[in-house]
């Protein structure tokens, strides 16, 4: 027997409904609440603020750890913890081979997505990213043969109708293709969904931007209420067109600079060497990602890998006694603490203080990409915190305002909604 098609998806045990009006989910990099309180504040953020002030449901939620952008926008996708979909981070070392590799495609993905079980319902599902590492792994079961747009800022001037869903994207929305290292970056996503949505060319959208100002300009500085007071703009827009619009983040940002201005850094893998040995530990910063410049590959969480694993309680002790950690813990213990996958966890999971970030080797990173500014970054639990916002009013005037997670957002979205 056929399914009705207007019975509701299942994705990792949780049910979504189909869209009832043009949806759209909008990630914003690194939206640590600050940016949003700060730009309600200064009057440069009228729709979000109006969405958050009004009969429109916000609140502050966490985000999944570790607090980078690719475990979170799978789990945002997939509306689960990373224990589900299988993608902890952006790097990883293979325990039995040794090698270190880039997560680039969906090739290490659970289970299915949300995107995936829309699309193959015959919902009209359209994907932008800033970054097309992402959009390669968001993008997974997405097929432009039945309709769907899939495509990156980043990569514009290379698109075509074939593999994206669209093609001659610089003339479509009427600039060229932006720098990667740049707010525009993520605006160009939030105009191809206005396109999108002015050609009625899709039913559901997923907008997910970069963190490129975040990195760079705190809350409130000049720089971020530029990009913000655009981003609002186009969110509005968004909502104008009859879109119901729901916005969160894939984590936090934290200043990470010492009294000098200068990068608070825990250089662990040295740390552990000069005590152990060359060659005890190796240090994954799961960060890492082909988008370095503004961060350095430098954030608050690292995997340890130790040669030894019968030494891993004596380098637990050690890593909890560094001034610059705030949380140090066995591999399985923070796999079933933070609900990741057991079987991609190293020996020891170390998570630095909100003002710290942790490092390798100070051979192994390039500090010259980060100079000129404040260090900011994420990963740690100082960074899960971020804003989850519904444009319109929710069924359930009592639903609850703590306990949310950015992977609610298709939930709140597609089922709570009024």
């Amino acid at each position: 027997m056929a399914l009705d098609p207007s019975s509701p998806i299942e994705v990792h045990g949780r049910k979504y409904a189909l869209p009832k009006c043009p949806t759209v989910v909008v990630c914003v990099d690194g939206f640590d609440p600050e940016y949003l309180d700060q730009g309600i504040s200064d009057g440069i953020l009228p729709n979000m603020g109006r969405f958050v002030q009004t009969e429109s449901f916000a609140v502050t939620a966490k985000c999944a750890m570790p607090s980078f952008t690719n475990p979170n926008n799978l789990s945002i996708i997939t509306g689960a913890p990373t224990a589900a979909h299988g993608i902890a981070g952006n790097f990883f070392l293979d325990k039995e081979t040794k090698q270190e590799f880039m997560c680039l495609d969906d090739s290490l993905l659970r289970g299915t997505t949300i995107l995936k079980e829309l699309s193959e319902r015959g919902v009209r599902v359209a994907a932008v990213t800033a970054k097309d590492k992402l959009r390669k792994i968001i993008g997974h079961g997405l097929k432009a043969a039945n309709g769907a747009i899939c495509f990156s800022s980043e990569k514009a001037s290379a698109c075509s109708v074939a593999e994206h869903g669209v093609g001659d994207v610089e003339a479509w929305i009427g600039r060229p293709t932006p720098s990667q290292y740049s707010g525009d970056l993520s605006l160009f996503v939030l105009d191809a969904g206005v396109k999108i949505l002015e050609e009625q060319r899709a039913d559901f959208l997923y907008l997910t931007l970069s963190d490129f100002v975040q990195h760079h300009h705190a809350p409130g500085s000049r720089e971020a209420n530029d990009f913000y007071d655009a981003l609002d703009v186009r969110i509005g827009r968004l909502a104008d067109l009859g879109a119901l619009v729901a916005i969160t983040g894939d984590h936090g940002m934290s200043d990470k600079a010492d009294v000098h201005g200068q990068p608070n850094i825990l250089f662990l893998q040295d740390r552990l060497e000069e005590k152990w040995g060359k060659g005890s530990a190796r240090i994954i910063c799961p960060i890492t990602d082909p988008f370095v410049k503004h961060h350095g590959a430098l954030g608050s969480f690292v995997r340890v890998h130790l040669e030894d694993s019968t030494q891993a309680n004596d380098v637990l002790r050690f890593c909890q006694g560094l001034a610059e950690v705030e949380i140090a813990l066995l591999g399985h213990v923070a796999a079933e603490t933070f609900e990741m996958p057991l079987d991609r966890e190293a020996d020891l999971v170390v998570i630095a203080k909100k003002n710290a970030v942790i490092g390798s080797t100070a051979a192994e990173h390039d500090l010259s990409s980060i100079s000129g500014h404040r260090l900011r970054s994420h990963g740690g639990l100082s960074e899960q915190a971020i804003p989850l916002i519904l444009s319109g009013p929710v069924k359930n005037k009592d639903l609850p305002t703590d306990g949310w997670r950015n992977f609610d957002a298709f939930h709140l979205v597609l089922n709570e909604a009024a």
